[in-house]
């Protein structure tokens, strides 16, 4: 089956056509097209690849249903056809807590959840759409990152909140960039080998969006986003933790009701709102030397970062290895460096060589000597969506007179209670 993965972000757009055979591991799929368009905008990045076709191009890209209509046009010309289509969704809620073929009610579904990642499940929505436009016959489904953290402990889903408030408004911790750890655990437990104990990791996923999470055998015990993705670690527009009062104070401080002020801490702040001109982790390595506010919001950025690092290191009593994923944790050697310097400590010991010259593809690059193994591994969140997507199918062909959610696990999603 030939799976076109799609990864709507909040600026960008990652696609890969997969050929996923039943049953196959995660990283067995073959290859066909890929490509991504990039800072969405009057001067968006485009670059596919196909066998030995292959464009390069900037032009102005505005919206996402545009960006998916130009690689849909671009996989069109070539020999490959497309069997299905796997769509990463942000927020699943309670009421996906697994892939799920998409249909109108779905869509409706996961429209409802927008006011909870508005910078994600919009952009998904819109992908959904355009492909539904352009790819009518052609079967559908969605994959949450919110179901790799379904099983989280109540000691840390938890808000600590009214019972009868968390009930009543389905309140708790969700956690996101369940599909990137899900690609970066099976990874890890490749590189680190049989180990005595199932595998304590904190893998950081780092880019324009951020968080980290505390994964035992393969399963998520915390994590740093929570109701929405706004909670956490700071990112590129994105404030991370706060006080919540602060919401209430600005409200009134400056006249605005406070959707306004939830659009300021979504989309004006992080690295964005300390450093200003951009909240780009590339763009301020660069301005640093010389801009004071770029250099703070590095420095806030990766003292969040070494928090949350030593907060997993004692949920999880140790670990064995620390992973870094995402653009700007599998690309930047300096941020890595900072993150984890001085954690010599616990035994975690960081190879400044090995560190410098990753990165592309995965590495190891803690020193031999390193209790604490320190690895990089690229995401690869749309091979995870391609078999999820695929799997989910063959369940439905399975049982094609089941109801969705009544589909086996991969069909699955249940209702709030």
């Amino acid at each position: 089956m030939n799976v076109l993965a799609l990864n709507c972000g909040s600026s960008s757009v990652k696609f890969r056509l997969l050929a996923v055979e039943a049953g196959a591991d995660v990283a067995g799929a073959r290859a066909l097209a890929g490509g991504l368009v990039d800072r969405l905008g009057p001067a968006a990045q485009l670059r596919f690849e196909a066998g030995g076709r292959s464009e390069r191009d900037e032009a102005p890209v505005a919206a996402h249903a545009d960006a998916v209509g130009r690689l849909l046009g671009w996989l069109a010309a070539g020999p490959d056809p497309i069997d299905a289509v796997g769509h990463r969704v942000v927020h699943g809620g309670a009421r996906f807590a697994s892939p799920t073929p998409i249909d109108d009610p779905v869509i409706r579904r996961i429209e409802e959840l927008e006011s909870l990642a508005p910078l994600h499940n919009r952009p998904s929505l819109a992908g959904v759409r355009a492909c539904r436009d352009r790819l009518p016959a052609v079967p559908m489904v969605a994959v949450f990152d919110t179901a790799f953290h379904a099983g989280l402990p109540d000691r840390a889903s938890r808000y600590a909140i009214p019972e009868d408030l968390a009930r009543r408004h389905g309140i708790r911790r969700f956690g996101f960039h369940g599909i990137s750890y899900a690609w970066a655990t099976a990874r890890a437990a490749a590189l680190l080998g049989p180990l005595p104990a199932p595998p304590r990791l904190v893998v950081l996923h780092l880019g324009s969006g951020c968080s980290a999470a505390a994964i035992r055998g393969g399963v998520s015990v915390d994590t740093s986003m929570g109701f929405t993705p706004l909670e956490g670690l700071v990112m590129g527009t994105r404030s991370g933790d706060l006080d919540p009062a602060l919401v209430g104070f600005l409200a009134r401080a400056e006249g605005v009701d406070v959707a306004e002020v939830e659009t300021w801490l979504n989309q004006r702040s992080g690295l964005l709102g300390l450093a200003g001109g951009s909240g780009d982790v590339r763009d301020l390595l660069a301005r640093e030397g010389d801009d004071g506010r770029a250099r703070l919001a590095l420095d806030v950025f990766c003292h969040r970062a070494r928090k949350y690092l030593g907060a997993y290191l004692a949920a999880l009593e140790g670990a064995d290895a620390v992973v870094f994923t995402g653009a700007m944790g599998a690309r930047s050697p300096d941020i890595r460096a900072r993150i984890v310097r001085g954690f010599e400590w616990c035994g975690l010991v960081l190879d400044d060589a090995r560190n410098r010259l990753a990165r592309e593809g995965e590495a190891v690059v803690s020193a031999p000597a390193s209790q604490i193994r320190v690895l990089v591994i690229p995401a690869d969140e749309e091979r995870v969506i391609a078999r999820e997507t695929a799997a989910c199918l063959a369940a439905v062909a399975a049982n094609p007179a089941g109801p969705p959610g009544a589909r086996g696990r991969a069909g699955h999603h249940k209702e709030p209670s």
